[in-house]
């Protein structure tokens, strides 16, 4: 394999610290960072403070955040004591808290019907999980978590509430358990009538606070107005030195190291730290997105998010999110930099993935996690995180637990340098290096699967038609060698229609609603505007309901005919462009 580490990718990644990596962490997590509290905006202070003495632009700005903090909680059981914890979002009883006759569901499904009663069932308490509780009729939720209780937010609702998103919030009250007293709990709960009685109290400060948002930016030389956005939270579940200190450092120490090599960028990149992550559901990067909707969709080339980095056994880097896009441009690091062969992972609903609908193309969220084990925490955090190999971030994520010990110099320095090394090439590369037929066959593996299920109560033949053409055609652009000595503006115009092809696949392979609105926080598959086919199929052919769907899915549908159209214009447009630069076969490029 040719390496991709030229002279100045190396220069670079020496110089990355894991002491500097590790100082900056103690210093960003000595205080537990509640979103919107004083000790949260002293981390922030000290990240600008940083970032200033480096010389670099910074604006630590603020505005209202809907956010949410479990305060306490109590549960008793047959009249037994136990030690439990509430959620953000989740709903605070009164004192008075919340009678009922517990229940022991294992596996919670769609079918399930519990009307009156509390439930305790297994797992991380997830909006998922809870909305399934909702519309079952449970009155209130208690999670049987393992060996720590793990900290979460139970609400779908994506960024500030509107009118409409408020009414997605939850309408019970959560709390979580360790494995150990579930166990207790569960022994106990058919000795007798009285042990099926449950008692408990939540109290959660949900309310708009001022939050910050702190940006720098790192100018380009031949396009600042373009730029690779670089982002991570700073609040914390207690005092977060994995989730998220560590990833704060790396930010950090890029921008260090970037500026210490005196490199020169082609185009600007711009780190963001938000706020309202953990306790606010991403609504730090979701405001930001709003009131910057335009420039980002006009200018972003790209979005890396880091995110709990650099664990102590964190040896997995195969399985990090990715868009099938950027697969390459970062899994070619992470192969070159660990010799690890990169598998990626299409990315779920979460982690400050707020830009999909500007149609910003997206790389990682945290980069190594732990292999996969028997222990329950790494079962129960893989059936989170998702992945083959890969088991989560770790026991002691979103606990207690996370502090400085659980971190690894070797393993954050490691993560950091890949970071420095994609962050550097996304920034200086003169063609971004976007696969749109990657993207194009996504789409069309959907498509052929809708089609199949969809049969012939909605015919999909022209979207399987147009999204194959689009394959063969970006194909052809792949084809196109990326170290042509473009002039700048040739370039420039380049990336233009690359970035456009994004604006295009993007929102349709996972967005479902509105592009300048933001969807509910619940995973999605490729193409969700179409994901109600296999509602459509359950109906009776005919019915009222039946035509209802078929006339929503249609139109739905058409929006999916027309957009693969439109991308296909830009790549035929993109091809003739090159053409007319006299790129021709004999100049080694298929066209």
């Amino acid at each position: 394999m040719n390496s991709k580490l030229s002279n100045t990718h190396k220069q670079l990644i020496n110089e990355v610290s894991g002491d500097q990596l590790m100082y900056y962490t103690s210093q960003l997590t000595k205080e537990v960072r509640l979103s919107g509290s004083a000790e949260e905006l002293r981390a922030f202070q000290y990240a600008k403070e940083v970032l200033d003495d480096l010389g670099l632009e910074t604006k630590l700005s603020f505005h209202q955040g809907y956010i949410s903090l479990p305060v306490e909680a109590e549960l008793q059981v047959g009249g037994e004591s136990y030690p439990c914890i509430t959620h953000s979002m989740s709903v605070s009883t009164g004192d008075g808290g919340l009678n009922g006759d517990l229940i022991y569901i294992k596996e919670l499904t769609n079918q399930l019907q519990v009307t009156g009663s509390i439930v305790l069932t297994e797992g991380i308490a997830t909006p998922g999980a809870v909305r399934i509780l909702e519309k079952a009729g449970a009155l209130g939720a208690i999670f049987i978590n393992g060996t720590f209780t793990h900290e979460m937010t139970v609400s779908r609702v994506w960024g500030n509430p509107t009118p409409e998103t408020k009414k997605q919030f939850p309408t019970i009250p959560v709390i979580s358990i360790t494995e150990k007293v579930g166990t207790l709990i569960k022994e106990n709960l058919s000795q007798s009538a009285i042990n099926n009685s449950v008692w408990f109290k939540t109290v959660v400060d949900t309310a708009w606070r001022d939050i910050p948002t702190l940006v720098a930016d790192i100018k380009g030389e031949i396009e600042p107005e373009k730029f690779v956005l670089f982002s991570g939270h700073i609040d914390s579940w207690h005092y977060g030195a994995m989730d998220n200190g560590s990833a704060n450092a790396t930010m950090l120490e890029v921008a260090r190291v970037i500026i210490n090599q005196q490199v020169k960028l082609r185009r600007s990149l711009r780190i963001a730290f938000w706020s309202g992550h953990s306790h606010g559901r991403y609504t730090g990067s979701t405001y930001y997105c709003d009131n910057n909707w335009e420039d980002i969709h006009e200018n972003c080339m790209l979005h890396v998010y880091v995110d709990s980095v650099g664990g102590k056994g964190a040896t997995i880097l195969s399985e990090s999110n990715c868009m099938v896009e950027t697969k390459e441009l970062g899994g070619s690091f992470v192969e070159e930099l660990t010799g690890e062969e990169f598998i990626g992972k299409r990315f779920g609903r979460g982690g400050d993935q707020s830009f999909w609908g500007t149609g910003t193309p997206a790389l990682f969220m945290g980069l190594s996690e732990q292999p996969i084990s028997d222990d329950i925490a790494s079962q129960t955090l893989v059936k989170l995180f998702g992945g083959i190999k890969s088991g989560g971030f770790g026991w002691w994520w979103h606990t207690t637990e996370d502090t400085l010990d659980k971190l690894d110099k070797d393993n954050l320095q490691r993560d950091c340098k890949v970071y420095t090394a994609v962050i550097y090439d996304a920034c200086t590369s003169k063609i971004i290096p976007l696969n749109h037929a990657a993207g194009a066959k996504e789409l069309k593996e959907a498509l052929n699967v809708y089609a199949k299920l969809a049969g012939e109560i909605l015919d999909l033949n022209v979207a399987v038609t147009r999204v194959e053409n689009l394959e063969k055609l970006a194909e052809e652009i792949n084809h196109t060698p990326l170290d042509i000595d473009w002039s700048d503006e040739e370039a420039k115009e380049i990336n233009k229609r690359l970035i456009a092809i994004s604006h295009y696949l993007i929102p349709l392979s996972y967005v479902s609603g509105d592009i300048y609105d933001h969807d509910l926080a619940i995973n999605q598959p490729v193409i969700p505007l179409l994901k109600d086919i296999a509602t459509l199929v359950e109906l009776e052919p005919g019915s009222d309901i039946a035509l209802e769907w078929q006339t929503i899915l249609k139109r739905r549908l058409n929006k999916v005919e027309y957009t693969l159209l439109k991308a296909t214009r830009i790549v035929e447009s993109l091809i003739k462009y090159q053409g007319e630069l006299g790129v021709k076969k004999e100049s080694k490029i298929i066209i």
